[in-house]
């Protein structure tokens, strides 16, 4: 099989891409998509490039990204199920698996920064610098003792026994177990955002139905073949570190007569900036008859974000948009250096 994938994008992406990758170049998704001859000629020459989408509302954020490699996706699939590799990554500050078994013992190393440690301290409902349910608000409140030296160890250790609730409840009950966040005045429903991603891409054919379905309706569907595993990450690409906790699924399937992969991480949680994220990377086999014989790989970044309306939200955008462009353009330029340097020579 010549497909796999990693990182970033709703599922909502696979359908087209899936679809329009038949032909050697699938013209038909770029140009959809808005992409120039230019920009399509550079995918297909090995260059990476990434667009903004006009998608949604002024909270959302979809940016596609495409590139040429001339090597085996199965190396890409190996990385993209080992989340450990991302520790040694530019703006990674931990990460690590949350197997079946997982123990709070076993996230020793998920701390919060000290900046949320203190802001949690003053944390309530509808006033909160960091990103909580409801719940774990009046858990803070109420467990940790902020008077004592080892309050910071106390609140830490509190939130691994959330983080690890969040994703145990998760397993048991889906996207209904998400809740809410309370940061604002504006309660805002994971669930109900969660659709609505899934949603702004209705416009294109629908070719991974399965894959749709078992997100939006886990844990009552099955997936066969599909790897589906969690982790949570500690990243620094905007002005405040964050935790995240993720959901991957990893799956193999055949469309249009081609193999393909798909890796789809749908963010359970995050301290800030995100309120729902759903990352795709899908990779379909160049179709060439004579060498160089690689894959395309595509990737779609989707989320909502707080603090993007309005005014000066308006300005922020600018600023996250362009950020993410250039970040998706930067890490496919990684990826192809990875996978064509891990290629043997000949």
């Amino acid at each position: 099989m010549h497909c796999h994938a990693l990182l970033l994008a709703p599922s909502l992406t696979s359908a087209a891409i899936l679809q329009a990758a038949v032909a050697r170049v699938p013209l038909t998704l770029f140009t959809d998509l808005g992409l120039t001859s230019q920009q399509i000629a550079a995918i297909d020459a090995g260059r990476p490039v990434a667009k903004v989408l006009p998608w949604g509302g002024p909270s959302e954020v979809y940016v596609f990204g495409a590139v040429h490699i001339a090597g085996s996706s199965e190396t890409y699939l190996a990385a993209a199920r080992d989340v450990g590799r991302l520790s040694g990554t530019p703006g990674y500050q931990g990460v690590g698996e949350i197997r079946d078994d997982a123990t709070v013992a076993d996230l020793s190393a998920l701390a919060f920064d000290p900046d949320d440690v203190k802001a949690l301290e003053s944390c309530r409902e509808g006033s909160c610098d960091v990103q909580l349910p409801s719940s774990g608000i009046q858990r803070f409140r109420d467990t940790v003792d902020w008077s004592r030296p080892d309050a910071a160890d106390r609140a830490n250790a509190l939130a691994r026994q959330g983080v690890l609730q969040l994703e145990q409840a998760y397993r048991r009950g889906g996207n209904e177990a998400l809740g809410e966040y309370r940061d604002t005045q504006h309660p805002a429903r994971v669930t109900d955002q969660f659709q609505t991603m899934i949603g702004r891409a209705s416009a294109l054919p629908d070719v991974l139905p399965e894959l749709r379905r078992y997100l939006l309706e886990y844990p009552n569907v099955a997936l066969g073949g599909a790897d589906s595993f969690f982790y949570w990450e500690k990243v620094s690409f905007g002005l405040k570190p964050t935790i995240r906790v993720n959901h991957a699924v990893i799956y193999r399937g055949t469309a249009q007569g081609r193999d393909f992969g798909v890796v789809a991480i749908k963010q359970l949680y995050a301290t800030h900036y995100f309120h729902t994220a759903l990352d795709m990377s899908v990779c379909v086999d160049d179709g060439a008859t004579v060498a160089p014989h690689g894959f395309y790989l595509m990737t779609l970044k989707g989320s909502e974000q707080e603090g993007l309306t309005g005014v000066k939200g308006s300005i922020l955008r600018k600023v996250v948009v362009d950020k993410t462009r250039s970040s998706l353009e930067s890490a496919l330029a990684s990826i192809k250096r990875s996978v064509e340097q891990s290629a043997p020579r000949r």
